[in-house]
């Protein structure tokens, strides 16, 4: 059937026909519309959300994402400003699940604070980016990003802009096509944890993505050639095609629908058949400064402005300059020059020949409050979204009790995607108490104003303890050494509107594992304080060092569960190092044989 629809609206089908079933958002012309109509025309299949702000939207469809389910997330152009840090490193990530962030730029600042263009935040990123031409590309571009993304394991970006997104054209509506993966995220630490050990294999992976991405973009339908006069040839995308077409209706038209990664080949062989090139784009130079590198002539920015909105009646204007112009512009020269598209890892010169030092991988102090917050949620099948900070190394052995991190703020932002996608398994979102105070309070806001179920752990050790125990909104001291207001994160969150609200001890095991026992089998949202000081920020040994009695010692190996490295076991006997040890008697607390004291 074919219907009128505006951009936005036909976004909004797109992406009901590619199967997606969450969606998140923040408004902003000219987005708004497109999470509106998915709430208004497909409630009862979709979810949607708006939530507090871009960058909570974008976390919320990445924990949706990683558990399997296919998502979009909408925003204006500034809005991807706000989602700029999860997106950079969900790009190192991947995702499960299509993922489709819709970001709307507005040339022209009908409804804007300034200009952007976003297709520099794909190339940034390093992920693709479709820019459609009218609602029915709108549609069929947000269904081919839905491909993509699970092909390639990416996210994706679908630019629209104020032209797209509230023009009407006639689109084609087709059946629903549903996703074959069932909800269910798979721990893998290795993929989904980007500590530096494993991101660094990440970024190895992107570059290869991005390459895999550039040689299939030459044949994607997204990328098309219209050959017709031989004497003007045009590269163009978005809509500024429609006013190509109007205001050089005879020139041959190389239409980059995906316009990133670079389609390198496709651009060489269009600009070999034409005698002139010209690239005519909305905004930036995005593509005329590649096109350039490539070796090959043209024009665009000295004859199209790169400051505001593009119309037919600026191309008209522009039109006797593009004509009339003398490039020397000849087959030759713009056959470019071939890459070598290979990644070679960099080899030093001299190579080493002392043997490497073994790996020291760095593990939670000695008493550091984390480690029992850790333990204790070892007793609960969960999936721990976690964090960046000290909490992070939870994911090492023998804790291994941390399942993603994304960034600042996520682990609460992720937890409820995952929960809002049906993950079968009860979500437990962790963040230290810096990182709620920088981006976690949105994300909890989020959790009780769309009613999820997320139990939320903040990690309060009292201070900024991994970037070198700076004070925060929570620690009641200020940079300059003065006393001021020290922020409740209970009544934060009570004021949020979570109705569960705990503090505990975590060296407490006998109080921590029943609240997490209450949280997690629980219908509703709990934020659970974990409260402890960093004893590095005191300065000071929480106790006298303990010692084991081998006599009474069962050699269980419970208390090596714990991962601290006060403990040490020669041979077959578990020892504590009395210069390690910060007397803080987790180890005390978990021997079943009360052979610690």
């Amino acid at each position: 059937m074919k219907t009128l629809l505006s951009g936005n609206e036909a976004i909004a089908r797109g992406a009901y026909e590619a199967g997606v079933t969450l969606a998140a958002g923040y408004p902003g012309t000219p987005s708004t519309e497109i999470l509106e109509n998915i709430a208004a025309k497909y409630k009862e299949i979709i979810y949607a959300e708006w939530s507090p702000n871009e960058k909570v939207a974008f976390e919320v469809a990445a924990g949706a994402s990683l558990a399997g389910a296919r998502v979009i997330t909408t925003m204006k152009h500034v809005g991807l400003n706000v989602a700029a840090d999860p997106l950079m490193t969900l790009s190192y990530l991947g995702v499960v699940g299509g993922f489709v962030a819709v970001v709307a730029d507005d040339p022209g600042m009908h409804s804007s604070q300034n200009e952007q263009d976003t297709r520099h935040f794909a190339r940034f990123a390093k992920i693709p980016i479709f820019d459609p031409s009218d609602s029915e590309e709108a549609k069929e571009f947000m269904k081919l990003a839905v491909q993509v993304s699970e092909e390639y394991c990416t996210p994706v970006i679908l630019r629209s802009t104020t032209r797209v997104s509230h023009s009407r054209s006639v689109v084609e509506e087709n059946p629903r096509q549903e996703s074959q993966k069932s909800i269910n995220f798979e721990k893998n630490p290795p993929r989904f944890v980007p500590i530096p050990l494993w991101a660094r294999q990440m970024r190895v992976r992107v570059e290869e993505r991005i390459q895999k991405l550039q040689l299939a973009g030459t044949n994607s339908p997204a990328n098309k050639i219209i050959r017709q006069n031989k004497k003007l040839g045009i590269i163009t995308s978005g809509i500024a095609y429609q006013y190509v077409r109007e205001v050089f209706p005879n020139a041959s038209v190389l239409k980059l629908g995906l316009p990133f990664p670079f389609p390198d080949e496709l651009i060489k062989t269009f600009a070999a058949s034409v005698e002139q090139l010209v690239v005519i784009e909305e905004l930036e130079d995005f593509l005329e400064e590649h096109i350039k590198s490539l070796g090959i002539s043209c024009i665009g920015k000295s004859v199209i402005p790169k400051i505001g909105e593009l119309s037919p009646d600026v191309l008209f204007e522009r039109k006797n300059l593009i004509e009339g112009n003398n490039s020397n512009n000849s087959n030759e020269s713009n056959k470019g020059n071939k890459s070598n598209n290979k990644i070679i890892a960099h080899q030093p010169e001299h190579q080493n020949t002392l043997p490497e030092l073994p790996g020291r991988p760095p593990v939670l102090c000695p008493g550091c409050p984390h480690r029992g917050i850790f333990y204790a949620l070892g007793r609960f099948d969960v999936i721990v979204t976690g964090d960046i900070g000290c909490y992070s190394l939870g994911v090492f052995p023998p804790l291994s009790r941390l399942d993603t991190i994304l960034c600042m703020g996520g682990g609460i932002s992720l937890a409820h995607g995952m929960d809002k996608a049906g993950n079968p398994k009860k979500i437990v979102g962790m963040v230290g108490d810096s990182t709620f105070f920088h981006s976690g309070m949105t994300g909890l806001l989020d959790i009780a104003y769309n009613k999820g179920d997320s139990t939320v752990i903040v990690v309060d050790n009292r201070i900024t303890a991994m970037t070198g125990h700076q004070d925060n909104p929570g620690s009641g001291k200020t940079l300059m050494g003065e006393t001021t207001n020290e922020a409740s994160i209970e009544e934060i969150g009570k004021a949020c509107g979570i109705k569960n609200v705990r503090t505990v001890d975590p060296r407490d095991f006998k109080t921590v594992i029943p609240v997490l026992k209450e949280a997690t089998e629980s219908s509703e949202a709990w934020l659970i304080v974990s409260k402890a000081p960093c004893p590095l920020h005191l300065r000071q040994a929480l106790g006298q060092p303990l010692r084991v009695i081998e006599e009474q010692c069962r050699k269980c190996n419970a208390c090596l569960k714990l991962g601290c490295p006060g403990l040490e076991k020669i041979g077959n006997q578990i020892h504590i190092n009395e210069y390690l040890c910060a007397g803080c008697d987790l180890c005390k607390n978990v021997c079943p044989a009360k052979a610690i004291c």
